[in-house]
């Protein structure tokens, strides 16, 4: 089972969230009442929907960790999973989630174009090179 789908496991069983297919199109999603919160797009990379609010609140803290990956202007923070740490950190970032979406106002009727990250980043690997 990859981290992605150990992290999709544990977060299903959350009562607020339920399960659907990505907005962007590539992978699967969780849902908090009317937004996309957690996009699983591949293995080890996952995009989550914080709020611009929330990015700013944390900003530093996020910026020191080797996991996440900041879009400038984007509400949404990437999230590379690579080992159970990781996992515990994406489920920390899903429950301040929760609450800044809780906060936030509705949207307006024409609501500002926002995406995933998926596409607009390049995660690599940390782990370490060999040559044959």
């Amino acid at each position: 089972m990859t981290p992605a789908q150990q992290a999709m496991e544990r977060l299903r069983a959350w009562p607020d969230l339920t399960a659907c297919k990505a907005g962007c199109g590539t992978g699967q999603a969780l849902r908090f009442s009317r937004d996309e919160v957690v996009h699983f797009h591949t293995g080890r990379d996952v995009d989550l929907h914080l709020t611009r609010r929330a990015i700013q609140r944390f900003r530093y803290d996020l910026s020191a960790s080797t996991a996440i990956q900041l879009v400038p202007g984007s509400n949404w923070v990437t999230v590379h999973l690579d080992c159970a740490t990781d996992i515990d950190l994406l489920l920390t970032l899903v429950s301040v989630a929760l609450k800044a979406h809780q906060a936030a106002p509705l949207p307006s009727p024409a609501p500002m174009a926002s995406g995933c990250n998926f596409h607009r980043v390049t995660v690599l690997s940390r782990d370490p090179v060999t040559e044959h």
